[in-house]
């Protein structure tokens, strides 16, 4: 009976392991478009594995650049690498197992935390839909930081059950993570967060504060040494009022948005504001706090500051709100009773969806032309127009992977890692035609412009007798200077299946 028991739970877990796997990649392959940034990282990439070495220098953009602190080289060459060996698939793929290597990190957390089954599927679908609704573009390289968040929550719990040997692997994987991306700072605030929780639960902190003290310095272990450092810290705490993924949860923008998120987090919030009041019916004041695990509530805390703060951020409380919350919420629920069968109609829901999705949709590469300006880019490259290419930031690294050398960008997502701090707001004057709009045409003149057609600055190109307007897509349109217009174009391709097929061709080389 006891065998039977065993087999029957090791069956569980494989199959909430293998339904969750599935969920994810079903909703992973509906992914629109591929993420904005994603070719800049495949040229950082193409550097280190074609060229030898990491890239320091702009040479895409004909404005003014500094040094380019690369926070994301490390992600490009994962990137790139899978494109090289596997293929144009292999970048979903890739998200795929990163999304479901988180929550099976959470899950772990979940198991080593408490006696309760941590494979309850309806709790993971919110924070599953929540993340991927933030970064449903394949492939993003944020996920490796969210990945690594989750892998140091584990490690640090296992040292407060007394399993102090894989802290050593921190300081090891903040060099990884330092080399892969940018928000390694959250790992070394993990740490210290766990430093101070624990000390203020009057638990030994000293393995904390050494594993703090041997984690900061070696981040000095990167290709620009201790200025990449300063780089970090700069990267970290600037604004940016332009950029959407950073403004705030419930800002006017994002207010009706990321509702899977607000969900998790309202649902989680408040199941834990129902415990709080009926230990309080048990215990007096003092013997609360005293009970209080102050570790999980500064990690939440500070989590649920930086989701409401910039939504680009939000996946973080996502990952500890599992991790933290999933005990408590259950500890509410335990008492409802429920069918027996109510598992088996959740995998067959799941499932259900899964499989729906794969028999609905055309599994492809990812591309849209409504978000991408696939036939504009194609017209320019097809006709040989040449020079200094004006569009859109969030576009320029798509530009660049396309039609470098032919053309030179104004800027494109690369921000606070190549490009001064005005260049931005002289993009949004331009587009928005504000006053002195047209002062990044005397600053930076282009040869070429490819601009979005809700844009006011299209409807004052169309109308100006100094720009032409040469080809016209459902969402952008491409301007070149009146006196060089030609009599005659060529048109680029209406087949979708060809931009596809194409869709990672560069004539960059190294």
């Amino acid at each position: 009976e006891m065998l039977r028991s065993l087999v029957g739970s090791e069956m569980c877990i494989r199959d909430s392991y293998i339904t969750l796997f599935l969920l994810i990649a079903a909703i992973c392959v509906n992914a629109p478009h591929y993420d904005f940034d994603l070719w800049a990282r495949l040229i950082a990439g193409m550097g280190v594995i074609d060229g030898g070495h990491v890239l320091k220098q702009d040479f895409l953009s004909y404005t003014p650049t500094h040094i380019w602190y690369d926070h994301e080289y490390g992600s490009g060459v994962v990137f790139y690498s899978f494109l090289k060996l596997f293929g144009s698939y292999s970048l979903i793929i890739l998200e795929i197992i990163l999304y479901f290597g988180i929550f099976f990190t959470a899950s772990r957390v979940i198991k080593l935390r408490s006696s309760i089954c941590p494979y309850n599927l309806l709790f993971y679908l919110f924070p599953v839909m929540a993340l991927v609704e933030n970064f449903n573009n394949p492939i993003r390289c944020h996920l490796f930081s969210f990945l690594l968040f989750a892998v140091f929550i584990y490690i640090l719990e296992l040292a407060r059950k007394g399993k102090n040997k894989p802290l050593f692997l921190i300081p090891l994987l903040v060099i990884l993570w330092n080399n892969l991306h940018g928000g390694v700072v959250a790992g070394i605030g993990l740490v210290f967060m766990y430093t101070v929780g624990e000390f203020l639960n009057k638990k030994p902190v000293k393995k904390y504060i050494i594993t703090l003290l041997v984690s900061v310095p070696v981040l000095i272990i990167n290709p620009w040494g201790y200025d990449y450092i300063k780089f970090l810290l700069m990267a970290n705490t600037m604004k940016r009022p332009d950029v959407a993924e950073w403004w705030g949860l419930f800002s006017k923008f994002h207010l009706f948005r990321q509702i899977p998120f607000k969900i998790f987090m309202f649902g989680t919030l408040a199941s834990e504001l129902i415990l709080f009041f009926k230990d309080r019916m048990y215990k007096n004041l003092k013997e609360w706090y005293v009970n209080l695990d102050k570790t999980k509530f500064i990690v939440l805390a500070a989590t649920l500051y930086l989701a409401v703060s910039h939504i680009k951020l939000l996946p973080f409380f996502a990952i500890a709100g599992t991790c933290f919350m999933y005990e408590d919420f259950y500890k509410l629920v335990k008492v409802i009773k429920m069918p027996v069968w109510k598992d088996k109609v959740i995998y067959s829901a799941f499932l259900f969806i899964t499989l729906f999705t794969f028999l609905s949709k055309d599994i492809s590469v990812p591309l849209n032309t409504e978000a991408y300006p696939v036939k504009e880019i194609e017209f320019i490259k097809i006709n040989n127009i040449k020079g200094n290419l004006l569009i859109n930031f969030g576009l320029g690294s798509y530009a660049s992977y396309k039609l470098y050398p032919q053309n030179l960008i104004f800027m494109d997502g690369r921000y606070e890692e190549v490009y001064y701090e005005g260049m931005v707001p002289l993009l949004k004057k331009f587009y928005l035609v504000n006053p002195y709009w047209n002062e990044i045409l005397e600053k930076f003149p282009p040869d070429v412009m490819v601009i979005e057609k809700y844009y006011p600055i299209y409807e004052v190109l169309s109308k100006s007798k100094v720009w032409c307007n040469v080809f016209e897509g459902e969402v952008f349109g491409v301007f070149v200077p009146a006196r060089e217009k030609k009599q005659t174009y060529k048109m680029p391709s209406n087949d979708i299946q060809y931009y596809k097929n194409t869709l990672f061709d560069t004539s960059i080389k190294f």
